[in-house]
């Protein structure tokens, strides 16, 4: 009785499930009543905002694309989203295979190639089928799929990783308004910041699942003709898969997406190395090195173009519309980053997510865009413009109609784009369930079913309303309220990144002496010169920590007590460590640890000797630890009032760091949950 009341109880936060849900609802509503009236109004406010707002959308990629790439290349770039001996959680893998799935599969696959062939045809600026345009074209789905949709990913992802893992904030976009708004950000402000990324969530997924199944449809009626490209069969498809995403949903995170992930990346190689070896392969490696060196030419022109002096909607059809889809989807790909990037550092982060996507995302499009593009104007295929025209989500499988293996390649497609779905949709359940939760609540199965199930309605909703363009107008809404939530993270992310910066300065001129003079207070030179050139065993360091080390802290402890500050003192024996833990209120905890650290023993340390068989020796540190990290200094044959006298230097450390940065981010989860 108790498990089922368990599996039942729910971990919503309402302020932030009610408004998204009365939302969502209303969306659903109205348009099953009057799907004509509400294409007639999605189609009207997307030529609303992006005449409005396209500015906005522009300018605000621009921002987040500078930003991140500054913060990368400063000094700043060597934090670690972590403490400062944490390491990844994840290979570099792993982790670019949850980025390729999670981030945008699905998006090259039903892109990569039918926008060249589109801008072939039909060009914003010049004469059409040309070598110019051709050259337009591939630069165009250049731009779209580079640097600044990663920004964007990479921004969000930035922020939350920093905020939760440095600082122990919740794992949620209102943590990165905290230097804003402080403790403000688990009220009415927050609520509203988490509202709408789930909004802004539910409706970028919906466009992909919905795109997915376009091409999945398509794909299935050209291995069988018998099965028409149709709403009704699109539906039905989206409804059978969605069942398949909520039984990979009920079996978790580690399990189900990861593998998924890893599975979806080979596929996706198989593929695109199967089109590089039998298409134009010489032609492929010319044509990406030309378009990479365009891109980069043209990147700060193409960044700031909105056709102004043009009436052409080609604008809100596709820059607008990428980009806005992109910024509606990043709390989910934002988040789902930051989870799988705990322990790298800013720059490695930066890298990562931006720079080495880009360049497969490159080669991905020279592969399918510029074979296609080979195969029109080369091998005059002309009749493969008009069938992308006609159906933008047929255009992968009329490339594998003229190469070997057509229809094996098509199945493996087809397949590739379900396990895409799949993973979409499963992650894409968790994380919206962890935004509309307490952070600190393991939710029940059937949130998660739910929300699974939400989505796969919504995408069904809008392919009802109008297919394709209810689906890019749901985008770009959403994406506006959640692109100035952005740029307030980006606001919030800098200022944090001062305030370390600050802090640090001020703590090492304030007290640049911690760890080094009260070493050698009560020694001698002989004593110290002594220090520098031992090399303890094992046993002796061991023997020092359980009792000089942990002796000292339980005097400090007696003497906290007694001043009315709580304390505790731990100790472990694998790996050996004591600790002194201070608490006090609500405020950051002071720990000072000391560590057994075992090292290599230098060559030069007895030079006369042999080496051993095996080729090495260690010898032994007592080393500190405090919270941010490893302190780097060996404390092994300090006295107790050494030992005292050092614990008291970053205790002292800790007060000042308290008194003179109260602005800092709070690190006690505990707080969270009593405001939450």
């Amino acid at each position: 009785m108790s498990k089922s009341k368990t599996a039942l109880k729910s971990t919503l936060l309402l302020p932030v499930f009610i408004p998204t849900i009365t939302v969502i609802f209303l969306m659903i509503i109205g348009t099953l009543s009057n799907p004509d009236l509400a294409g007639a109004f999605f189609q009207s406010a997307l030529e609303s905002i992006t005449k409005n707002f396209g500015w906005f959308y522009m300018l605000s990629v621009a921002i987040f694309l500078i930003f991140i790439i500054s913060i990368a290349i400063s000094p700043w770039g060597k934090i670690k989203l972590g403490p400062d001996h944490a390491e990844a959680d994840y290979t570099f893998t792993a982790w670019f295979a949850m980025l390729f799935s999670a981030g945008y599969g699905i998006a090259l696959l039903f892109f990569g190639v039918a926008e060249p062939v589109l801008h072939f045809a039909a060009p914003p600026e010049g004469a059409a089928e040309t070598v110019a345009a051709a050259k337009q074209a591939m630069q165009i789905a250049f731009f779209h799929w580079g640097f600044h949709i990663w920004a964007i990913y990479g921004l969000v992802g930035l922020t939350l990783a920093y905020f939760s893992f440095r600082h122990q904030l919740p794992l949620s976009m209102r943590s990165t308004l905290f230097p804003l708004i402080g403790d403000r950000i688990y009220g009415p402000i927050g609520h509203s910041v988490d509202t709408f990324a789930i909004l802004g969530t539910v409706f970028g997924l919906a466009t992909t699942l919905g795109l997915s199944v376009t091409q999945i449809n398509a794909g299935i009626h050209y291995l069988i003709p018998s099965i028409p490209i149709s709403t009704t069969v699109q539906i039905v498809t989206l409804f059978i898969i969605t069942g398949l995403a909520i039984f990979s949903v009920v079996a978790g995170m580690d399990k189900g997406i990861k593998r998924l992930s890893l599975i979806n990346i080979g596929l996706a190689i198989i593929l695109m190395l199967f089109v590089f070896l039998t298409g134009p392969s010489i032609f492929i490696l010319e044509t990406f090195l030309q378009n990479t060196g365009s891109y980069l030419s043209n990147i700060v022109e193409r960044t700031f173009n909105l056709q102004a002096y043009t009436t052409s909607d080609w604008i809100g059809n596709w820059t607008l519309f990428i980009f806005g889809w992109t910024i509606a989807w990043a709390p989910f790909v934002g988040l789902f980053i930051a989870k799988i990037s705990r322990g790298r550092t800013i720059r490695q982060f930066v890298l990562g997510v931006m720079f080495v996507p880009t360049i497969f995302t490159f080669f991905w499009f020279s592969v399918f865009g510029d074979t296609a593009l080979h195969l029109i104007m080369q091998e005059g295929y002309h009749s493969f413009i008009q069938a992308v025209q006609d159906d933008h989500a047929i255009a992968l499988f009329k490339l594998f109609e003229h190469l070997p293996l057509s229809s094996i390649t098509s199945t493996l497609a087809v397949l590739l784009i379900m396990t895409f779905f799949v993973t979409s949709a499963d992650s894409g359940a968790l994380v919206i369930d962890s935004l509309a939760s307490h952070s600190d609540a393991q939710s029940p199965v059937w949130q998660r079913i739910f929300w699974a199930a939400l989505l796969g309605t919504v995408a069904s909703v809008l392919l009802l309303a109008g297919g394709l363009k209810a689906l890019q107008t749901a985008s770009i809404v959403s994406a506006l309220p959640f692109a100035i939530i952005m740029l307030l993270a980006t606001l919030g992310m800098w200022r944090a990144l001062v305030i370390e910066s600050h802090r640090e300065i001020s703590l090492k001129k304030a007290l640049h002496n911690i760890g080094k003079p009260s070493k050698y207070l009560n020694l001698n030179w002989k004593d110290r010169l002594a220090k520098l050139i031992e090399y303890p065993n094992k046993k002796d360091v061991s023997d020092f920590i359980h009792n000089i080390v942990f002796d000292s802290m339980k005097t400090v402890q007696v003497e906290l007590k007694r001043r009315g500050w709580e304390s505790q003192v731990y100790q472990d024996d694998n790996p050996l460590r004591v600790r002194i833990e201070v608490i006090k209120s609500e405020q950051m905890a002071f720990i000072y640890e000391v560590r057994l650290c075992e090292f290599s023993l230098p060559g030069f340390a007895f030079p006369e000797r042999e080496p051993l068989q095996d080729g090495e020796e260690h010898y032994y540190r007592a080393e500190v630890f405090l919270i941010d990290g490893g302190e780097a200094y060996d404390v092994y044959g300090f006295s107790r009032h050494n030992m005292i006298i050092d614990i008291l230097d970053h205790f002292e450390r800790y007060l000042h760091k308290l008194h003179h940065h109260a602005e800092l981010l709070p690190w006690h989860i505990e707080q969270q949950d009593k405001n939450l």
